[in-house]
């Protein structure tokens, strides 16, 4: 009889070991990207990853990102969803309305692997719209800016220097 409570206490410990948090195995890079003196993110830019040579980088084989197999990486806006997990426009007609990304807002967002290699790699920011309002900017990426949503994993990230799952905060200049 001791021997089925050793069992069971085990299978227990065993099972609670195994949980896994819905985001393991990857990060985010979140950016904040506004002008001076407003805190609106602008909507509608286009924003991806660039290596040191500037050229834009190209998910190879999913080599940094579990989503979007050889395609050049690039951000998105975070985008509201309704009661039932569907897309809702910026007008929504119903109030139970929240981010899909909750711990991300209103901001540009793109998911990495947790051993994405951000040495040298920097974020390109550039107005594609008719009438460019914006400059294109060019800003360089940190360790500490990639969102660690799991607890293990953000103990794992916390280190000296900045606080970590901060967005990246980026004002953009008007063209003149």
């Amino acid at each position: 009889m001791r021997f089925i409570y050793i069992i069971l206490f085990l299978s227990c410990l065993s099972a609670k070991a195994q949980q896994h948090c819905g985001y393991d195995f990857s990060s985010y890079l979140v950016l904040h990207i506004h002008e001076d003196g407003k805190p609106e993110n602008i909507a509608n830019l286009k924003v991806t990853l660039i290596d040191f040579f500037g050229n834009e980088l190209v998910n190879a084989g999913n080599k940094y990102s579990w989503t979007h197999r050889d395609e050049v990486m690039t951000f998105y806006e975070n985008y509201k969803i309704d009661a039932n997990g569907n897309k809702v426009s910026e007008t929504p007609n119903e109030e139970k309305t929240r981010w899909f990304f909750p711990f991300a807002k209103a901001t540009y967002l793109i998911s990495v692997t947790n051993d994405f290699p951000i040495e040298g790699i920097r974020a390109k920011i550039e107005d594609v719209s008719e009438k460019q309002v914006y400059q294109t900017q060019i800003i360089n990426l940190f360790a500490f800016n990639m969102y660690v949503l799991c607890t293990t994993q953000a103990e794992k990230a916390q280190q000296f220097g900045a606080r970590v799952n901060k967005p990246v905060n980026v004002v953009l200049k008007r063209r003149e």
